[in-house]
């Protein structure tokens, strides 16, 4: 399954299945071209970095393995690479004669988002029965690790092409009768696309409990997110899920992060949020686009999470090709590799506040910054009250509460 040397890229555009275009490689460089009937369509799948053009197009080598980020992040990272990797291995490939269109070939129609890859390669096998939550926590802490697991081609099948560090499935969930199913393309009648989330070796045990009081506290602070709930195990254990929002019903939504539209090394981020809000304020031509982008910059202050790289950003594109921010998603109490905020916040990593983010927002005009700021201030103080009821230990609560307080002050 090597050795991929053209790959055919389409997109769901609601009901439509559109031919965007294809990639080829000479095994140094890898050639984009739009299909013209696309162009035509006058739809921007990448705006800023693959602009609609008849030219053959050539991204760098870095920071994308020479891929666009819009195809780049079709590409598992962190857990879904692992378990990629792990898949190959045991299929007794070799990890670094994987080329990035076998990735895509890989990832075929199972992407995160609307974009579909051919020729398709299935290296997994699916779960047959109902997930059991606490089975796949045990078979994720036997990788993590560095056991081997039998069943490690259905955890890669689950896992699809989710992004970030902590192991996660998609699957299908019935918010009605609380019934989890293995996750396909189309979901039986009531059902719905979500993800859940696990613990990594580095989380609490009270990870999920933590996340899901942030996401309240983030309501509370204004901000747009997916539906979340806490879903509990035969054991009483409790993990964290989301319902996905490149989903609606089982239509497919075009999705793309801040680090694929403005090719940002997510792992090395040069990115401020004053370029989030001038790159959502040119996808929405909406001035509402700088509030947002300063409510979550205030919340993600506030409330300590400094993993906030481009890749924990995206935007949505319907099918007539308008764009919008999509819901906020990995809002917990974190920290990133170096300590500091992965995103500056005009241009301060290790301790921004009231004035770096003031500082935005007269840069961008905001007139209603200082309430939107006090709102989120408000909602983020609440923290103890959120922790408390759903069921976070009275430890984490004392010692993300100590934080909070100093960063509020």
């Amino acid at each position: 399954m090597t050795g991929t040397e053209k790959i055919k890229i389409a997109i769901h555009l609601g009901d439509e299945i559109a031919e965007v275009g294809e990639m080829v490689t000479d095994r140094k460089n890898i050639f984009f071209r739009y299909n013209p009937s696309f162009i035509e369509k006058r739809i921007e799948i990448s705006p800023f970095k693959l602009p609609l053009s008849t030219e053959i197009h050539t991204a760098n080598p870095y920071p994308f393995e020479g891929l666009f980020g819009v195809f780049y992040d079709s590409l598992p990272d962190g857990w879904g690479r692992l378990l990629l990797d792990r898949t190959l291995l045991k299929k007794g490939l070799l990890t670094e004669q994987v080329t990035p269109l076998d990735r895509l070939a890989i990832v075929g129609k199972k992407g995160m988002g609307a974009l579909i890859y051919e020729p398709e390669f299935n290296i997994g096998e699916d779960f047959r029965n109902q997930p059991d939550l606490d089975d796949i926590a045990r078979e994720v802490e036997a990788i993590l690790h560095g056991d081997s697991s039998g069943n490690i081609e259905a955890l890669y099948q689950a896992a699809g092409s989710s992004g970030g560090a902590r192991p996660k499935i998609l699957t299908g969930f019935n918010p009605l009768n609380n019934q989890i199913i293995p996750e396909n393309e189309i979901l039986p009648e009531g059902f719905e696309h979500w993800l859940v989330k696990f613990s990594s070796s580095a989380d609490k045990s009270d990870a999920a409990n933590i996340e899901f009081a942030f996401y309240k506290m983030a309501l509370e602070a204004g901000i747009e997110m997916s539906p979340c709930n806490l879903f509990t195990g035969k054991s009483g254990r409790v993990y964290f899920g989301t319902k996905r929002f490149d989903r609606a019903g089982n239509q497919k939504i075009h999705l793309h992060s801040a680090s694929g539209l403005l090719h940002d090394n997510f792992r090395q981020s040069t990115m401020d949020y004053g370029h989030l809000m001038d790159c959502a304020f040119r996808l929405e031509n909406h001035i509402n686009a700088y509030r947002k982008i300063l409510r979550l910059a205030a919340f993600n202050v506030f409330s300590h999470n400094r993993d906030d790289h481009s890749r924990n950003f995206a935007f949505l594109m319907d099918a007539s090709g308008d764009w919008k921010l999509a819901p906020a998603f990995d809002l917990t109490f974190s920290t990133s590799a170096f300590g500091m905020h992965s995103t500056s916040v005009a241009g301060e990593t290790k301790s921004p506040g009231r004035t770096q983010l003031m500082e935005l927002a007269n840069h961008f005009k905001i007139k209603n910054a200082p309430e939107i700021i006090e709102q989120v201030v408000s909602a983020v103080r609440k923290w103890p009250s959120f922790a408390e009821e759903y069921g976070v230990s009275s430890v984490s609560i004392s010692q993300i509460n100590s934080v909070i307080k100093r960063l509020t002050a």
